[in-house]
């Protein structure tokens, strides 16, 4: 797939020279944020391609500062008269905002440190034709429905890829650029017992080279075993026992914690973790990383939605509280710094972000045997709704999995709420694996926390 970019360095001269426009017309600072990028997407049922789509998006965002009031808009239109348009209605915005003296974006010093390229398009991503597509995405369904006669049928299968371009010019003198891309692997299918009951099981790779991916076999294999591995799940008696998250879970529970991190809430003082730096948070084995740098990782690139190049860096270190994550704006209300960690996209202004989060065993141990370590307890393999609230650290979510018995996986279970106040569950992790997994922007391995409430029936 091509990724139908504009010429080599078209994009990056083009956010300059509209930060050009913007100055010259009265903006003390200004950046453009450009992005191109094309999306292709095959979905089957019963052996027949269901949908094929291809989408391209292009455009370009503009903030000015002018006496310290702030200006944003932007336009998919890359024409000589929208760009001046676009100039017009940035400014006039910051002429009808409110000042703030925060409203400063970053200086050329902090803007200097730069990354050099980065591996985030794989020529063989780029180059996917359709029909591979939708071969893989046949074959998920085949094998899938192999795997069991119980797997009756397919709420989705299918494969998708993705390519882009991203450029940014600042009025502080610096511009950059890369491109990116990642491939994709999906398949949901339905297993249903004797008597008519039914499950859904799912399984998902995407990664940004192809020869990291998993097979279509395997990916079709493993959503179908997790189908039908469900069925027959019913409820438990309410009980607080040890609780273990599987890698994809466990990623889930990190990245929920990662509201709590953000500094515009602790500034607010609407964080539980407010006024915690320096404070043991967690068990001296794990730390929370995050890693703009990260070798082929889907969060990786060499600089934020604010220029500013991205880094390595501990959130928490040995269960230690390091530091919170800031954009530009936030770090200069909190007089701190930014992390490096804004997201962006040519539609909105920077947010606060993370690139790749990792959780991160110093003393990993296999996976089994932290299922073997428990007597009686739950195996939690999917989860509902968001469940955190990171103003009290309060947690709650509904839970399906697998019951432990005598140090086994035994009989399914769903329809259970899963709960506990962050704080007491970071503390009371007391077992990690060692199975990180690599697919997603949060990654994490199996988790075991030594006692949480399952309300069921």
């Amino acid at each position: 797939m091509a990724t139908g970019r504009i010429p080599k360095g078209e994009l990056r001269r083009l956010a300059e020279r509209v930060v050009e426009r913007a100055k010259r017309r009265g903006a003390r600072q200004a950046d453009a944020f450009a992005e191109v990028s094309r999306e292709s997407s095959v979905r089957v049922r019963d052996g027949e391609v269901e949908e094929l789509s291809q989408a391209t998006g292009k455009g370009i965002g503009l903030r000015v500062v002018a006496a310290g009031r702030l200006g944003f808009a932007y336009t998919s239109d890359l024409s000589g008269g929208a760009l001046e348009t676009l100039v017009d209605r940035a400014l006039a915005l910051a002429k009808a905002s409110a000042p703030d003296e925060a409203n400063r974006l970053p200086n050329a010093r902090a803007l200097a440190a730069r990354n050099g390229p980065q591996e985030l398009l794989d020529p063989a991503v780029e180059a996917l034709s359709t029909d591979w597509k939708i071969d893989a995405a046949k074959t998920m369904e085949r094998v899938g429905r192999g795997v069991d006669a119980h797997v009756k049928a397919f709420e989705s299968v299918g494969a998708s890829d993705v390519a882009g371009e991203v450029a940014i010019a600042t009025s502080e003198g610096i511009s950059d650029e890369y491109r990116h891309g990642y491939v994709a692997l999906y398949s949901a299918p339905v297993a249903q017992d004797d008597a008519g009951g039914l499950q859904t099981g799912y399984w998902v790779d995407y990664r940004r080279f192809l020869a990291d991916l998993e097979t279509p076999e395997a990916v079709g294999r493993r959503a179908a075993e997790r189908a039908v591995r469900m069925l027959g799940a019913r409820k438990v008696e309410s009980c607080r026992v040890p609780v273990v998250l599987d890698p994809l879970m466990a990623a889930s529970f990190f990245g929920g914690l990662v509201a709590a991190l953000n500094g515009n809430l602790v500034r607010k003082k609407a964080s539980f973790l407010a006024g915690r730096v320096g404070e043991r948070i967690a068990p001296v084995d794990l730390s929370l990383v995050d890693d703009g740098l990260l070798s082929r990782g889907l969060g990786s690139r060499p600089f934020d939605g604010e220029g500013l190049a991205t880094r390595r860096q501990s959130l928490v270190e040995r269960g230690v509280l390091r530091c919170y994550l800031y954009d530009c704006h936030a770090a200069q209300k909190a007089k701190a710094k930014s992390t490096a960690t804004a997201s962006r996209g040519y539609q909105s202004l920077p947010a606060i972000g993370t690139t790749n989060l990792m959780a991160v065993a110093h003393a990993p141990v296999p996976a089994a045997e932290i299922v073997r370590g428990v007597s009686r307890g739950l195996y939690v393999t999917s989860m509902l709704g968001h469940g955190a609230d990171p103003v009290t650290g309060d947690y709650s979510r509904g839970a399906a999995g697998l019951l432990i018995e005598g140090g086994e996986l035994s009989r399914p279970v769903q329809e259970v709420t899963v709960a506990g106040n962050l704080l007491e569950m970071l503390a009371g992790i007391d077992a990690m694996g060692d199975d990180l997994d690599f697919r997603g922007q949060v990654r994490a391995p199996t988790i075991r926390f030594r006692e949480l409430t399952v309300s069921g029936a």
